[in-house]
């Protein structure tokens, strides 16, 4: 058994069945035809149940076999140009290799003495997108799993810093008078976030937004002076650089100058729309986001990263000790003396994966203008989209898209009941995911259901969006046609 460890001797084998197991990734990109089979849960866990774990097959051929027919082959696969749905991006190449190296090497970044060059990348990257944001010279941050921690230790800073000098503060006790404010189209990790943190999600003020889908700030400013006239604590604001559903930007400047007015925390959720710090034309969109006290990036959606690559950055590196915690087998209090460089002493996680190692590679490969056009491009794309959906009588688009996103759904000309229409775009969007030929995803508009684009692929045309529009109507056509004959 010890012929599969990797080490000095087995470095033969590693090439070998990496090797392998790349070609065989390759070959399966190459003539993948469409982003899904169309397989259903039903008919793949049998395939999945009857594998005997406890019997290996000892030989990495038979296993590439097997996994071909439990995954390679029905997987989902994101780099096709007609999957729509989820902000899931096809990944550059450079980034790629980093994920082969960084997983071979297998650095842990919880400690200097198990990372060493790992740890000073990674703080390189932390300064070098903080810079890119304009955080200033005081700014630090870390990797983390992704934007729901990125903005759970966000918040869980904000509420540390909320407590210092609080006339009648109690300790948890007082936790119940702390509020958040954020967009009603902001991302649900903020409530998951207050309910973790104790708070629980009452403590999540919901700010309406208007027809472009941003935040309101005239009612954000009433609902902080109500805040403090109810004895509350206004601890946080949280701001949206990219909804999920709509791609809409809140409007930055005038949250900060909120936040500066009340003395707030101003978290800025920029997951999705991080894209536009490396933009070469839309960089504009994300003004205001300088003034944040701390910002969550999600590399691996808009940097067109693998799956994890994401950071939480902060404007005051000090407010990282609410994260820090000393345990003397791992990172004792002597190493700050020391000037050791130990990145748990900022994270919420212990054992850390490598996961900078892409970025950097990225970078040094594309550079950041590469990283930028890219987005630009799926930007540029959504406008087009816009128009294609603006001038198609048979769809009701809602916005204009501020990055690449779009929500639309099927309007048959001779159906006035808005629960059958409904029912044709659920219908429609789980036809096309059960035919394979394209995957688009869903979401609710008010009370109604809606379609979505999510356009995070250069290689994605209009005419791909076309063809997908065309398929869409088709399968709605069908459903309102059958439940036509039914009523008959």
């Amino acid at each position: 058994m010890r012929s599969h460890l990797l080490n000095d001797t087995t470095a033969e084998h590693y090439r070998r069945s990496v090797t392998e197991g790349i070609e065989r990734v390759a070959a399966k990109l190459a003539t993948t035809s469409r982003p899904f089979t169309g397989i259903t849960a039903d008919a793949l866990s049998p395939r999945i149940d009857e594998i005997d774990l406890d019997q290996p097959l000892q030989d990495t051929a038979a296993a590439l076999d097997e996994l071909e027919d439990v995954y390679l082959r029905d997987a989902v696969y994101f780099h096709h140009p007609r999957y729509l749905a989820h902000l899931n991006c096809p990944v550059v190449i450079p980034a790629v290799l980093g994920e082969a190296i960084l997983s071979a090497v297998n650095s842990s970044l919880d400690t200097w003495d198990q990372s060493a060059g790992g740890t000073l990348i990674e703080r390189k990257l932390i300064d070098w997108t903080a810079g890119r944001i304009g955080l200033g010279e005081n700014a630090d941050g870390v990797f983390t799993s992704g934007g729901t921690q990125s903005n759970l230790q966000a918040l869980l800073l904000a509420r540390e810093e909320a407590k210092p000098g609080r006339e009648g503060w109690e300790g948890p006790a007082s936790f119940g008078t702390m509020r958040i404010f954020a967009s009603e189209a902001s991302h649900f990790s903020v409530k998951k976030s207050a309910e973790l943190l104790g708070l629980g999600q009452d403590a999540v003020v919901s700010i309406p937004v208007g027809a472009d889908q941003r935040m309101q700030t005239v009612a954000l400013a009433r609902e902080l002076e109500r805040c403090e006239q109810d004895g509350l604590v206004p601890m946080a604001v949280v701001a949206t650089a990219g909804t999920t559903d709509f791609g809409s930007i809140d409007p930055l400047p005038e949250i900060a100058e909120l936040c500066a007015q009340y003395g707030v925390w101003m978290h800025v959720d920029a997951a999705y729309g991080c894209g536009l710090l490396a933009s070469v034309k839309y960089r504009g969109r994300i003004d205001g986001i300088e003034r944040a006290d701390s910002v969550t990036v999600d590399y691996h959606k808009s940097f067109f990263q693998p799956v994890s690559s994401s950071a939480v950055l902060v404007r005051d590196a000090a407010t990282l000790r609410h994260a820090t915690y000393h345990a003397e087998y791992l990172n004792p209090r002597r190493t700050i003396q020391e000037r050791i460089p130990n990145q748990v002493d900022k994270s919420l996680q212990t054992t850390r994966r490598f996961d900078a190692l892409k970025l950097w590679m990225t970078l040094r490969v594309m550079g950041a203008d590469g990283i930028g056009q890219l987005f630009d491009e799926v930007c540029d794309l959504a406008v087009e989209g816009w128009k294609l959906l603006a001038a198609d009588p048979r769809f009701d688009v809602v916005v204009e898209p501020a990055l690449s996103t779009l929500v639309f759904r099927y309007i048959p000309a001779d159906v006035t009941d808005p629960a059958e229409i409904d029912r044709a775009n659920l219908h429609a969007r789980k036809a096309l995911f059960a035919s394979g030929d394209a995957v688009v995803a869903g979401t609710k508009v008010g009370a109604r259901h809606y379609l979505k684009f999510t356009l995070l692929n250069p290689e994605t045309t209009t005419d791909d969006m076309t063809a997908v529009l065309d398929l869409i109507a088709g399968h709605a056509e069908q459903y309102l046609g059958e439940s036509f004959d039914r009523a008959s």
